[in-house]
């Protein structure tokens, strides 16, 4: 029978520590929310490889009591909280008393610190909760504390540290979290000795949000404000302009306390979409000031997550406040202002079309911005499903005006820009390996339906192909061979395309510069945390180059550097996708004939790179059922 055992302190402190102290981005964390409970008005944060070898924060604010020195590294020593009752009501950061000793016991530490009213101040300093000295010393009001070598005694620890530059990404997005919530404090950040971030204290967020995030976000966003009895949410929201392909660019502070919240990403991703339908993630940075009975903050190691008493009241306070902010600034981008005789007018010939026609009247905004001609465009219903949009021209027209000729590739025997020419959607098939066997009967072409579904039959049976979805798997196949085999081709840009990235995302590109190269990306750095793209991958003819470097960035943020197949998959799944033959798109016998010959000799034709089925099949006994011919 096994005997329960009490454990030491220092092994006991350093799981604790496993559960606050998960990486160098969690001491950043943790010293600099400190900071912040200490009333500093200006924070400076150092780092070294990544954080790996050493952090130092160093702020202006109250500073620790002399005699207090040596209690802050002790466990639950805390000046946050003195009862039970104040965890119900906390309004700082940090409240555990568990930061400092966590930190110390898997580091060597270095503390100084002076209050305004002492003379001097005291340093301490300490290896793995172990005290070296503890000293007077001169030194500025505040607090300096140095931490080095983190997990210099837990080696299995260290082996799960991330890259240099990956850790430094996670630092820096923490900091920049920090930053937005506390936009009245000044930060300065230094990596390697080398400038990163600096932020003046504001009392409007949106210049830390410029600062941060840049001068094209600063000019998208929408502010958003509400009050109730007993919350408030304001904040800003980004249009569709600034949208990306994952939700790195999306901040949530409670009592300005970055969380994680699904309940409050819901709520404003639902308001986004119900004006602006793009399949990205919008940009928002949300502030919630709630009473502190109203919510619970100790449920979660790192104080990431928090329950709300009434979770509803929460949703639709979010929801309706983001809604109402996204309408408005609808309205005032596409309404034309009317004077009163106007108004009324308009209004008895809507009164009288609807009685007429018993139609019942529905807004659906859009963005001009996506929109080639600002003249608004009146469809009668039946005639709607005739109707497509001619890119080249810039206007609607009818479908049997639509030649079978829409695929767009490159003419690279031009010495000048590059020139588009149209050929047919679907001409030749892709190069099969001999080695390859068809994975389906050839095919006898009925017809098709609906100019978006192939109908065919062969060995009894029949076939429906999503004409898409299959000729999306088709391109999926053609481009990644491409980039497997190191045959992308690249295109030289006539204007290079500058992008001014956050500093996080530029350590990303840095980590996967390879990847992008591979790819057929061929980028010059153009300052700090600039990157200049000379020449672009030529696998779909033009694509957009700035959306398709960001999707790629996304992706590898989303999934991380171990996944680089993954990556490519997805930019590819996604280029391909938009490149296919649409829906209502017509199709000779000809070019179904090659679809399908083609997707009979791809490894995987059954599903598009996105999951859905590209072939259903029937057996004439499922259409005798159907039919009551047999039972």
């Amino acid at each position: 029978m096994k005997r329960i055992n009490l454990l030491n302190i220092e092994t006991s402190n350093k799981i604790a520590a496993g559960e606050v102290v998960e990486r160098p981005s969690s001491v950043v964390k943790e010293l600099i929310e400190n900071s912040i409970d200490a009333e500093s008005k200006n924070i400076t944060i150092e780092i070294h490889e990544g954080g790996k070898k050493q952090i130092k924060v160093i702020d202006d604010g109250h500073g620790i009591h002399s005699d207090d020195i040596e209690k802050a590294f002790l466990p639950h020593g805390t000046s946050k909280i003195f009862s039970i009752e104040d965890i119900y009501k906390i309004s700082t950061f940090g409240f555990r008393g568990e930061a400092l000793p966590s930190i110390a016991s898997v580091s060597s530490v270095i503390l100084k610190s002076r209050c305004k009213d002492r003379e001097f101040g005291k340093e301490i300093s300490i290896t793995g909760n172990d005290i070296n000295y503890i000293k007077e010393v001169g030194c500025n009001v505040g607090t300096y504390i140095e931490v080095n070598d983190i997990f210099f005694n837990v080696p299995a620890r260290q082996k799960f540290l991330k890259s240099t530059q990956r850790e430094s990404a996670l630092i820096s997005n923490i900091i920049n979290r920090l930053a937005l919530a506390n936009h009245e404090i000044s930060f300065k950040y230094y990596n390697n000795d080398k400038k990163s971030l600096i932020t003046f204290a504001s009392k409007d967020v949106k210049n830390v949000i410029r600062t941060i995030y840049g001068k094209t976000v600063f000019e998208n966003i929408i502010p958003f404000e509400q009050h109730s009895d007993i919350a408030s949410v304001y904040g800003y929201i980004g249009n569709a302009e600034i949208s990306r392909g994952s939700r790195n660019n999306q901040s949530i502070f409670v009592n300005k306390r970055h969380i994680k919240s699904g309940l409050i990403t819901t709520a404003v991703e639902n308001a986004f979409k119900s004006f602006l339908t793009v399949n990205k993630y919008p940009f928002f940075v949300l502030f919630l000031d709630i009473y502190p009975e109203f919510i619970d903050v100790n449920v979660h190691p790192t104080k990431s997550e928090i329950k709300f008493q009434d979770e509803r009241v929460i949703y639709k306070l979010v929801f309706n406040t983001v809604h109402e902010a996204i309408a408005k600034s609808v309205r005032n981008n596409f309404d034309i202002p009317l004077n009163d005789l106007e108004k009324k007018i308009i209004n008895e010939e809507e009164k009288d079309v609807i009685g007429k026609n018993n139609i019942t009247p529905i807004q659906l905004p859009i963005d001009l911005k996506t929109v080639p001609s600002q003249s608004a465009i009146i469809v009668e219903k039946e005639n709607i499903d005739n109707i497509s949009y001619n890119s080249t021209d810039n206007k609607l027209i009818s479908n049997n005006e639509i030649k079978n000729e829409h695929s767009i590739e490159y003419d690279i025997n031009k010495n000048k820009d590059v020139e588009l020419k149209e050929e047919s959607a679907i001409t030749t098939p892709i190069k099969v390996s001999n080695n390859i066997n068809p994975k389906f009967p050839s095919l006898k072409i009925i017809g098709q339906f609906n100019n978006t579904y192939i109908l065919a039959e062969g060995t009894g049976e029949f076939y429906m192909i999503d004409q898409h979805a299959a000729h999306e798997k088709v391109l999926y196949e053609k481009f990644r061979k491409q980039i497997e085999s190191n045959e992308v081709v690249s295109q030289i840009l006539i204007i290079p395309i500058v992008i001014e990235l956050s500093h996080e995302d530029f350590l990303y590109y840095i980590e996967n510069k390879g990847l992008f190269e591979q790819t057929g990306f061929i980028i010059d750095i153009f300052g700090d945390n600039t990157i200049n793209i000379k020449e672009a991958p030529m696998l779909l003819g033009k694509i957009d180059v700035k959306n398709f470097f960001l999707e790629m960035l996304d992706n590898l943020k989303n999934m991380g550097s171990g996944k680089i197949g993954e990556v490519k998959s997805k930019a590819i799944a996604s280029l391909a996708c938009k490149a296919a033959i649409k829906a209502n798109h017509h199709l000779s016998d000809a070019e179904m004939i090659t679809l399908i010959e083609t997707l009979r000799y791809l490894e995987e034709p059954f599903n598009c790179p996105h999951g859905r089925p590209t072939i259903i099949k029937m057996t004439l006994k499922d259409i005798e059922k159907k039919f009551k011919r047999i039972q």
